[in-house]
């Protein structure tokens, strides 16, 4: 429960008990419930779009649902998208990617990232049957947190200095937590058409696969703001294939 509960102080505003203990071993065991915590994300999200949708047309509905994932985790995810669109964006040295990241203005090319990756969610999830939405928001949330955890476990760490904005990360993942993270997010595809499965789950690989050789070529590795990003990408990567499925096959 203190590991779970570690996963939940630093990846969601849900409160936690005030004596909860913190080491930074406790934080790198916390990534193996990331896809948990996902789920339980995507959960509030789907109960605030059923709540709204009482009263609301779907439109709002889902752009209040949206609103309310954001709030559930503090954009988090969002932030450290609009941090590495700044910082490989405007970076052409590895230095200078990961000072423009440690900024705490938001540039150019984090407000073009931001803006599109937000719309695109909005618009994709706006295009797919209503009834199916609700699994969908459970099941992207909790997948688009495994390919993070996934990084940290194949991928070496950029260390970030005592300046840096961001909160303190999991930086190891060992064969038993990325386990226990692979077998608390599948189950969760179990929500969506069999069909639909097969083809998400390629399409998250092949978005990790050219997402980490992109940062390696850049910088060598990843930190706290990419996995952001990651996240963000292959959950939007996720709706706009469920768009592809349920508009054409």
């Amino acid at each position: 429960m203190h590991i779970f509960f570690t996963a939940l102080m630093f990846f969601t505003r849900i409160p936690v008990p005030a004596s909860l203990p913190y080491s930074p071993g406790l934080l790198n065991k916390a990534l193996r419930f990331f896809p948990l915590v996902g789920a339980l994300v995507g959960a509030l999200g789907a109960g605030a779009l059923w709540l709204a949708l009482l009263v609301l047309p779907l439109p709002l509905a889902l752009l209040l649902s949206i609103l309310a994932t954001i709030f559930i985790t503090g954009a988090f995810h969002e932030d450290g998208f609009a941090d590495f669109c700044d910082g490989y964006g405007g970076g052409m040295t590895t230095e200078r990617i990961l000072d423009i990241m440690k900024e705490s203005r938001l540039g150019t090319y984090g407000t073009v990232g931001l803006l599109a990756i937000l719309t695109t969610k909005y618009t994709a999830l706006l295009h797919l049957p209503p009834s199916e939405i609700f699994g969908l928001l459970i099941a992207g949330h909790t997948l688009s947190r495994l390919l993070p955890v996934l990084l940290v476990r194949t991928t070496p760490y950029i260390r970030e200095d005592a300046l840096s904005k961001a909160k303190p990360i999991g930086n190891e993942v060992n064969t038993v937590s990325l386990w226990i993270a692979s077998l608390t997010a599948l189950p969760f595809l179990l929500l969506l058409p069999l069909q639909l499965t097969v083809l998400l789950l390629p399409a998250a690989l092949l978005v990790y696969w050219h997402f980490r050789h992109y940062i390696m070529k850049r910088t060598g590795g990843y930190s706290g703001d990419v996995l952001g990003a990651l996240q963000q990408l292959v959950e939007i990567t996720l709706y706009v294939v469920a768009v592809i499925y349920y508009n054409h096959f």
